[in-house]
């Protein structure tokens, strides 16, 4: 089985004159994070199938890409039938991916990134795997230039990624990440509190954030868990609302992130 390289690893293929592996043919992705890196890498022809949730716009910022192409609904039989030559997906250690069924497969393994760092480290590793490399570059290239070109926040302060059931997201996470480059500060690292935390609705308002961002799914009351986000306590509260599917996994949608928030900082009061 065959491991994913690091862009170390890939530079030293280039520079030695190794010879790099056959591109594949048959590529497989087992999660949402992989379908969208594959749909901004692969050739449509070498994508056989994507994720369950591939088509999902609440899971996945690549949705609209990925209508015409199969998604799996029984993932191990599908892949035993379909038997790829790339398996893409949550990484199980050495040679190994979430959700693959029992035999001899070439894996990559693409966890969820916790920085704009690592979506560039997973670029490469995703264009090197599928055979297009400059095409991993050439994206990079424009999400560097797009942040670049990202007007400077008027305005900044504390804010709070504040979830449905009152989960709070802390530091290390993406979202971290996002609030760190438009300059704001993360509630959590105000407070202590570890990467995920639940944080009372009571604790919430005796912190004061500037700002809550708030997943757009939960802009209206649909059940209990949403209730607490609408309570009058934090109506006084400037909100921030992303799309989860563009910042569930990272990827390309990082940029549409950072972009969404500055738009929010600028915004007249």
């Amino acid at each position: 089985m065959i491991r994913p390289l690091t862009f170390t690893a890939i530079a030293l293929c280039l520079l030695t004159g190794a010879t790099a592996p056959q591109p594949p043919r048959r590529i497989v992705s087992l999660n949402v994070c992989a379908d969208q890196y594959l749909l901004a890498l692969a050739d449509p022809g070498q994508i056989a199938a994507l994720s369950s949730n591939a088509r999902d716009p609440e899971l996945s910022a690549a949705a609209d890409k990925a209508r015409g192409h199969r998604t799996l609904r029984r993932p191990s039989e599908e892949v035993l039938a379909i038997r790829p030559d790339l398996l893409v997906g949550f990484p199980l250690g050495p040679g190994a991916v979430a959700g693959a069924p029992p035999g001899q497969w070439r894996t990559l393994g693409v966890a969820s990134a916790d920085s704009y760092a690592a979506i560039l480290d997973q670029i490469r590793q995703v264009a090197h795997a599928v055979g297009h490399v400059d095409r991993g570059e050439a994206l990079i290239a424009r999400m560097n230039r797009d942040l670049a070109a990202l007007p400077k926040a008027r305005r900044g302060g504390v804010a709070a990624y504040y979830q449905r059931r009152g989960y709070m997201t802390g530091t290390g996470t993406l979202i971290d990440d996002l609030m760190h480059r438009v300059g704001l500060t993360n509630l959590a690292a105000k407070l202590g509190k570890p990467a995920l935390a639940q944080v009372s609705l009571e604790e919430m308002v005796a912190a004061r954030p500037d700002w809550l961002i708030v997943e757009s799914a939960t802009d209206h009351v649909v059940d209990q868990g949403t209730e607490m986000l609408h309570h009058p306590a934090l109506a006084r509260i400037p909100r921030i609302s992303l799309p989860q599917s563009w910042t569930v996994c990272g990827g390309p949608a990082y940029v549409q992130a950072a972009r969404a928030i500055t738009t929010r900082l600028n915004a007249p009061r």
